[in-house]
C-alpha cells in the first residue's frame, strides 16, 4: 500500500458518492454530453495554478491507497459516506479472513460479507452493492477485473454505472485508480472549493474573473471566498464540474495525463480535508488562497 495517511483522515465523513438511489441507474456518458461553455483563459489558468500550489505544499499523494486494483474497487463502493479509516477496518476483515478475492467473496453468504463490512458502517447495503458488483464481474468476466475495466472508457463507464449501487463518482473512481482510464473525479471536496474560487459556470466570476497569484507561499491574500451556492446550481453538477476539469486541465497526455489527474483529485481531497471545510474554512493558510476571487462590492441587499 502506498505510504499515506489515509482518504479522508479518521475525523471526516466522506462527503462523495451518496447511498440513496438503490435502483439501476442510467448510464451517462460525459463525452455525448453537451460541450461546456468556452472556458475563460483566468479560470484555465487558476486551476492549473492550484494543483501547483497544493502540490507544493503536500506533495504527490501516490493514490489510490490500495494493494490491488480489485481492493480499489471494493474500496471505492465502501467509501461511501463514511470515513476511510472506517473503509480501512473493513478491508482489513476481508484480508484477515483471506477473502478480499473476487470469487470467494461472491461465494461468501450476504449476511456474513455485512459482518466483515460492519466498521464502514451501512453495513447491510453496501453488502449488497458490492455483491452486485461481484455479480457482474464473476459471472461476466469470470472474475477477471482487468478485462472487466479494459475498452473504450466510455463504453467501461456505462458497464459500471449500470451496476446497481455504483454512481458516477464511484464509477470514474473505479476507472481512474483501478482500469487506468483518463476521467476526472469530482466529488464534494471539489464543488466546495470550486464553488468558494468562482470556478464554475454561472458564478459571479465567470466572465472578467481577476486571476491573482504571486505563485509564492507567503503571498498575499487580498480575496475572500464565494459563498456556497444551493446544491442545485447547475454549474456545480457532477457533468459540469467533470466537462470543465477534462477541458482547462487538458495539456498532459497518455500517462502524464492519467498520474496528473489522479493526484489533482488526492490533492482536491487533502484542501478539502485540512482547509475547505464546511464550516471555518482556513482560508487564510490555504496554499490557494492567493487564487481566492476580490471581494465582491456592496450591493443593497447586502447591507
Amino acid at each position: 500500500m502506498p505510504a499515506h495517511q489515509g482518504r479522508h483522515g479518521r475525523c471526516t465523513r466522506h462527503p462523495g458518492p451518496s447511498l440513496r438511489h438503490p435502483r439501476r441507474r442510467p448510464t451517462l456518458d460525459v463525452s455525448r454530453s453537451s460541450a461546456p461553455p468556452t472556458i475563460p483563459a483566468a479560470i484555465r489558468r487558476a486551476l492549473r495554478e492550484a494543483y501547483r500550489l497544493a502540490r507544493a505544499r503536500f506533495g504527490h499523494q501516490h493514490w489510490w491507497p490500495a494493494e490491488t486494483p480489485f481492493e480499489v474497487c471494493v474500496g471505492a463502493i465502501l467509501t461511501q459516506n463514511t470515513a476511510w479509516s472506517n473503509v480501512e477496518r473493513a478491508l482489513a476483515n476481508l484480508k484477515s479472513a483471506g477473502v478480499l478475492d473476487p470469487h470467494r467473496l461472491y461465494a461468501m453468504p450476504l449476511a456474513q460479507l455485512a459482518r466483515h463490512l460492519r466498521p464502514a458502517g451501512y453495513f447491510n447495503v453496501k453488502a449488497r452493492r458490492l455483491r452486485a458488483f461481484l455479480e457482474v464481474l464473476v459471472k461476466e468476466y469470470g472474475g477477471d477485473l482487468e478485462r472487466m475495466l479494459s475498452g473504450p472508457t466510455q463504453q467501461v463507464r456505462a458497464r459500471l454505472l449500470n451496476i446497481p449501487g455504483v454512481g458516477p463518482e464511484t464509477a470514474d473512481s473505479m476507472l481512474l485508480y483501478a482500469g487506468g482510464h483518463a476521467v476526472f473525479v469530482v466529488d464534494a471536496y471539489t464543488r466546495r472549493i470550486f464553488a468558494r474560487h468562482g470556478w464554475y459556470h454561472g458564478s459571479p466570476l465567470w466572465s472578467g474573473m481577476d486571476f491573482r497569484s504571486s505563485g509564492k507561499a507567503g503571498s498575499r491574500n487580498l480575496g475572500a471566498p464565494l459563498a456556497l451556492p444551493t446544491p442545485s446550481e447547475p454549474g456545480l453538477s457532477y457533468d459540469a464540474l467533470q466537462q470543465l476539469c477534462t477541458a482547462a486541465l487538458n495539456h498532459k497526455h497518455g500517462a502524464a495525463r492519467l498520474d496528473y489527474w489522479q493526484d489533482y483529485h488526492a490533492q482536491l481531497v487533502m484542501l478539502g480535508k485540512h482547509y475547505c471545510r464546511t464550516r471555518n474554512p482556513l482560508c487564510h493558510l490555504c496554499p490557494l488562497r492567493a487564487l481566492l476571487p476580490p471581494p465582491q462590492p456592496a450591493t443593497p441587499h447586502s447591507k
